[in-house]
């Protein structure tokens, strides 16, 4: 996974590079807005195209010679991409032609002696193709009419412009059945939310709180990929579980965490996130778990309020839980099946979240920026140094950070620096793991 060759996505603002960048990725992980300047710092994202893999970076718009102090920062994101990059895609509107800022931007890019494929998009239907031949004067190379809204055009020409002399892995991982657990505290709606997704009465339903007793283990298809799901006990307070089948019940739940590979937190609306849901949520974090909150039983708070209250229930949960702030939440009804699909869907990105391996080179170079820019404080007179940082694991992606002294790692630093990676890399759904180790200087004698 080091080894996979980097494309920077550059261009000036609004032009669809985040659009184009999750046309590729296949999903939405990049903000699109039609506010220029939107995405400030650069993402990253591991990409398979045709068996060949490569890293892919969204840049902020480019806007040469902007003294605004955001422009002037994404300007430099930018120019930082195109030096980690191997090759570069610059993105042009087609529809607007060229302005003269892409000039400016073709100039820096034959500057930097990059391999760079031109990419003019919003090219929507053929009767605008005609518009591809303004973009020769640009002078670097030949034009790709694309459109990344539809995923028309010549994207696949482009990728394979792009990947031709990268290296195909050829034998592919077989995709492994996602195993989705479904928790929660007792009368959340699990069994519900099960059986809807089944289709079936597969196990019990009841308004009696515990009546699931085992973990049931159901294998089911969607859109041609199939998944595990399981439905598990309530978990209580354990001051209220009674010693026997509820215990073993509970114990089983929990175990049914630790085997799942993702767990689906089922709150109730109307009770919103309660302190035990807080507890069951820490307990797929410490389980290295990716994370799934599910809001259930919507269709009762819509039903009361109908300006759109998931902007304001999502508001209060990361007021009352920040922690939880990296895990994806949902709105669903089991009773009226109301987006339950998002399930899968959610599944399938947390899940290549969770197994996701990052470039050791990247990696170092994402933490010396994020400590240059917020050195960390002295302490005792000493100051923490990270001489070099590695991915060692996935599920949960785990990193070793070989520092000068242990003691000088503060809680707050080691947050401020799982935020930066976040920002780099997504990880969005799933716990991030971070250890230091003392690495000594080794003393000349």
């Amino acid at each position: 996974m080091s080894n996979r060759p980097v494309v920077a996505v550059v261009g000036r603002p609004n032009v669809g590079k985040s659009t184009f960048v999750n046309r590729i990725v296949g999903s939405r992980q990049s903000i699109v807005d039609d506010q220029p300047g939107v995405t400030r710092d650069r993402i990253y994202f591991d990409v398979e195209w045709q068996n060949k893999q490569f890293t892919l970076i969204d840049t902020g718009g480019i806007i040469p010679g902007d003294e605004d102090e955001i422009m002037l920062n994404i300007f430099t994101q930018a120019k930082v991409a195109c030096e980690e990059a191997d090759k570069i895609i610059f993105l042009v509107d087609g529809k607007e032609g060229i302005n003269p800022v892409d000039y400016d931007i073709a100039n820096v890019l034959r500057r930097s002696g990059k391999p760079v494929y031109l990419a003019v998009n919003k090219l929507d239907a053929p009767e605008h193709f005609n518009l591809i031949s303004d973009f020769y004067a640009l002078a670097i190379g030949e034009p790709h009419a694309i459109s990344a809204l539809h995923g028309s055009g010549g994207v696949g020409d482009l990728l394979e412009a792009i990947t031709e002399d990268f290296e195909a892995d050829e034998n592919p991982e077989e995709s492994e059945i996602i195993k989705i657990a479904i928790v929660g505290k007792p009368n959340a709606g699990k069994s519900s939310i099960v059986n809807a997704l089944l289709g079936e009465d597969r196990v019990i339903v009841s308004d009696v709180s515990g009546t699931t007793r085992d973990s049931i283990d159901s294998k089911v298809k969607y859109e041609g990929e199939e998944f595990i799901l399981v439905d598990t006990a309530g978990i209580r307070k354990k001051a209220k579980v009674d010693w026997g089948v509820e215990k073993f019940a509970v114990d089983r739940a929990i175990r049914a965490i630790k085997d799942c590979d993702i767990a689906v937190l089922v709150i109730d609306a109307a009770d919103g996130l309660t302190d035990q849901d807080k507890k069951i949520s820490q307990i797929v974090v410490e389980a290295g778990k990716g994370l799934i909150v599910a809001v259930n039983k919507w269709d009762i708070v819509e039903d009361k309020d109908k300006s759109d209250p998931t902007a304001k229930y999502t508001q209060k949960l990361m007021h009352d839980a920040p922690f939880l702030d990296f895990a994806p939440k949902i709105f669903i009804s089991a009773k009226t099946k109301q987006r339950l699909v998002n399930i899968y869907k959610q599944a399938k990105d947390v899940y290549a979240q969770c197994t996701k391996r990052v470039s050791t080179s990247i990696l170092n170079k994402v933490l010396l920026e994020a400590m240059a820019m917020n050195p960390p404080a002295t302490k005792r007179g000493k100051k923490l140094r990270v001489y070099y940082a590695t991915q060692v694991r996935t599920a949960p992606p785990t990193f070793i950070l070989f520092v000068n002294d242990e003691d000088l790692v503060q809680d707050s630093y080691k947050r401020y620096l799982e935020n930066k990676m976040r920002e780099a890399f997504g990880f969005f759904g799933t716990p991030v793991r971070m250890s230091f180790r003392e690495r000594k200087e080794k003393s000349s004698n």
